[in-house]
């Protein structure tokens, strides 16, 4: 798998979100650089099971609208003389 990267945009946002989540809910005060450090430790050691998880949840998806579209062919058919 590649490494996940994030535009600087989202990158600067992600850093900020960790800063506020520091500061409101553990009372602590964390930096730029130690945020952005921590963002990159949380990406590297625990992206990929983030990114498992939806892989597994898309393919959920897609396995509920094969089999909703082999049901809707089915319907199609008409009666015939035959029996399968």
């Amino acid at each position: 798998m590649e490494t996940i990267r994030f535009a600087a945009e989202e990158k600067a946002l992600l850093v900020a979100r960790l800063q506020r989540y520091f500061s409101e809910e553990l009372k602590q005060s964390i930096g730029r650089f130690d945020a952005e450090f921590m963002l990159d430790f949380i990406s590297e050691e625990l992206g990929a099971y983030y990114y498992n998880r939806g892989v597994a949840d898309a393919q959920a998806v897609l396995a509920a609208k094969a089999e909703d579209l082999a049901d809707a062919v089915w319907q199609l058919e008409r009666p015939t003389e035959f029996k399968r």
